[in-house]
């Protein structure tokens, strides 16, 4: 305070110097003078502020830790699937012909053996008339040479009654006559294969002309229809080749293919119950049981196909719809989970940061499925292992810390 003051006095003094001398003062005088006061001044001002101390850094830090848990994983994660028919097939005609008559169309429900459509081919009746016509003709040569067999066997054993009595009959004509019969019956043997020959050209004809009639393998319902009547069709190639003419699908059961992640194929079991909604009914859940699993990955989507059987007795599912499958995850043997916030990812990999004996350890892990804060994990962790629950990269290997308990459960 006093040496407040006295700087006032000094710029009082050398104010009224100036006026006496009618400013005939000197510049750098009054400079000189203007800086000595101005240095008081600011030394009182440092001399009256009180000095702060400065806190020492704590060489230790602090971190949270929490125990790694090891759990048996048991979620479920959303897969995206799609319901296919349990039985479909594309209809062509197995001869060539015109239809005749069809009476389905797209959306109609057929029974198994159920008459779709009808061709007629006027050349399958031509042959079925001519393969008549040949086994008619081959059933009475077959009778006529019987006829001739009869007598010529006849006409033998007459002759060879008569030759026991020395002379009677020559010994040539009893062998020509024996000839005879043995000429006839290789006759009557042949007209026998060849009605059955024939018989086999007239089967062959007719199950040709019941190719005409086009009938429901299976129970279902027809998807599509390319025909009309008066149309040209034929088999997938030759005269009349083109689309099929119906396609039948069998939707009172269905397939479900989802396509399973490398990561979620540990505990695919045959028998498994699974839900599945689709969006045209988005408040009604629905099931299905696990049937066909390929046990082999699709190299290129890294995905294994596993088919579900979904029983579809009101016909409210539609091949083609895509659901979203409540997918169960499990594995085999418990797993280790650590909160997300613990694993730290960096240009060296994927780190857990572990505290043994107040140090800091970078554990090198491999992340798995997510449940809920935690993740689970694989690669050097231990149960009950403690780990930083916040990891950073400025926690160096080696650091020594101070543990503090945390939460994350």
């Amino acid at each position: 305070m006093a040496v407040d003051l006295d700087s006032r006095r000094t710029m009082k003094r050398i104010m009224n110097t100036s006026r006496r001398h009618g400013h005939r003062l000197h510049g750098r005088s009054l400079i000189a003078g203007i800086s000595t006061a101005g240095l008081a001044l600011l030394m009182s001002a440092c001399s009256s502020a009180p000095a702060t101390p400065r806190p020492e850094a704590d060489p230790t830090p602090a971190v949270e830790t929490v125990k790694v848990v090891s759990r048996q994983l048991d979620v479920v994660v959303p897969l995206p699937a799609e319901l296919q028919p349990y039985e479909a097939v594309a209809i062509y005609p197995k001869v060539t012909g015109f239809v005749k008559w069809i009476g389905v169309d797209r959306g109609s429900r057929v029974k198994r053996g159920e008459v779709l459509a009808r061709l007629e081919a006027p050349e399958i009746a031509s042959q079925k008339a001519e393969a008549q016509s040949k086994l008619q003709t081959v059933e009475n040569q077959r009778v006529e040479a019987e006829a001739r067999l009869a007598a010529a066997e006849g006409t033998y054993e007459r002759l060879q009654v008569a030759a026991r009595t020395p002379g009677v009959i020559p010994d040539n004509d009893l062998e020509i006559a024996q000839k005879t019969a043995e000429a006839a019956r290789a006759r009557t043997v042949g007209l026998r294969n060849s009605i059955e020959a024939a018989r086999a050209t007239l089967h062959s004809v007719e199950v040709m002309e019941g190719y005409l009639r086009i009938v429901a393998p299976f129970d279902g319902i027809i998807t599509e229809r390319g025909v009309h009547p008066g149309a040209l069709v034929g088999p997938s190639s030759g005269a009349g080749a083109q689309g099929p003419m119906l396609r039948i699908e069998h939707i009172s059961n269905l397939r479900l293919i989802v396509a399973v992640p490398e990561a979620y194929v540990a505990g695919v079991s045959t028998g498994a119950k699974v839900s599945f909604n689709v969006p045209a009914y988005p408040n009604r859940s629905f099931s299905g049981t696990v049937a066909r699993v390929a046990d082999s990955l699709d190299a290129n989507t890294r995905t294994m196909p596993v088919e579900l059987d979904v029983a579809n007795p009101d016909w409210l599912l539609h091949s083609g719809m895509f659901p979203t499958v409540s997918w169960p995850v499990h594995r085999p043997q418990p797993s280790l989970f650590v909160p997300q916030s613990a694993v730290l990812h960096s240009m060296q990999g994927t780190y857990v940061i572990r505290v043994r004996n107040g140090n800091t350890e970078w554990v090198n892990v491999k992340p798995g499925v997510t449940s809920g804060n935690a993740v689970e994990t694989f690669g050097g962790l231990h149960p009950d292992d403690e780990v930083v629950l916040r990891a950073s990269e400025e926690l160096a290997p080696g650091t020594r810390v101070v543990r503090r308990a945390g939460r994350w459960q």
